[in-house]
């Protein structure tokens, strides 16, 4: 009877993008750069993909909601954007780097659970035409990025 419950439990939490299993870290991936407010840039010539991390969505736990931006408006680096709202909180969005807004990831609006699924691919939020490639430089690599979360972890 118990096997049963978690398989249906599983089976219910793939269909929401969710996980039904704690994890012990989160996951960041190399090749991106990170804020320090806990979101990540993919960059792809004079274009960047924007989500929240891995580590973000953790914390924030089953997202509901996401307040997303206009196609064409203009995110400038440390501004709020939009908002997430999960089951615990809810939490601005800050872009880590500046330009114009060429397209949102509009499938959050009816699957939130993306960005806890898979924060890094399906739970992307904003892809931008990046205003100054220089504001990458102030943000962190992967492996900042990791020793940045010890470090606040260690403070809670």
């Amino acid at each position: 009877m118990a096997a049963s419950r978690a398989l249906w439990a599983c089976r219910a939490a793939s269909c929401l993008q969710i996980s039904s299993f704690p994890r012990a870290f989160s996951t960041v991936l190399k090749d991106l750069k990170y804020a320090d407010t806990h979101e990540w840039v993919k960059v792809e010539g004079d274009s960047a993909t924007i989500g929240i991390t891995d580590h973000a969505q953790d914390h924030l736990g089953d997202v509901v909601f996401v307040e997303l931006p206009e196609v064409g408006a203009s995110v400038s680096q440390g501004k709020n954007f939009g908002a997430v709202e999960s089951v615990k909180a809810t939490s601005d969005i800050n872009a880590p780097i500046s330009g114009e807004i060429l397209q949102v990831n509009d499938e959050l609006s009816e699957k939130p659970g993306f960005i806890n699924g898979s924060p890094y691919d399906n739970g992307w939020i904003i892809k931008v035409k990046m205003s100054d490639p220089n504001e990458l430089n102030l943000l962190m690599d992967d492996d900042k990025y990791k020793k940045f979360c010890e470090e606040e972890g260690a403070k809670h």
